[in-house]
């Protein structure tokens, strides 16, 4: 299981970016912005670096609101199973711009594009949305679309590993 991260900035106005994903798994739906971590880096690092790369916003580590872990668990292909850190970010700097990989769009919270994502995240995003924490696993049927079983609970903190993976 390869440890991944999200981030999701967030405007002064309490909207949510989002990228349409161009390329690669997750092909066509609205998501946050991460992936998977470098041997050597942290998890913050990670969500700083695939940030920067995917919408072009630079930020540091210690701007990072921890908010969830999910375990996303792939049925028919473990090998897409997936831990991942999920981070709010509200100070950044630079204009989100269209890359290779992504295209993001900012969503008032009343309008993001549910039927456009991963089927899970109707149930996990608007908790975090709501000041909530998050620890789950997410488990998807053989055609890794389709919601097997959420399994979410609400945390006071989120604990942080502090070690880079190798």
């Amino acid at each position: 299981m390869r440890p991944t991260t999200l981030c999701f900035p967030v405007d002064t106005r309490g909207c949510l970016l989002l990228g349409k994903k161009k390329r690669g798994f997750g092909v066509s739906k609205w998501n946050g912005f991460g992936g998977k971590i470098e041997i050597g880096e942290t998890f913050r690092q990670c969500a700083i670096r695939e940030l920067d790369e995917e919408t072009g916003i630079v930020a540091l580590v210690d701007d990072l609101e921890a908010v969830g872990i999910l375990d996303f668990r792939f049925s028919a292909n473990p090998n897409l199973d997936h831990i991942s850190y999920i981070y709010f970010i509200r100070n950044y700097k630079g204009i989100p711009k269209e890359t290779e990989e992504m295209k993001p769009c900012w969503f008032p919270v009343q309008t993001i594009p549910y039927d456009e994502m991963w089927k899970g995240d109707r149930v996990w995003l608007p908790l975090l949305l709501n000041g909530h924490k998050i620890v789950g696993t997410i488990c998807f049927e053989p055609d890794n679309e389709t919601v097997q079983s959420i399994d979410i609970n609400k945390v006071p903190v989120i604990e942080e590993k502090k070690c880079k993976y190798v």
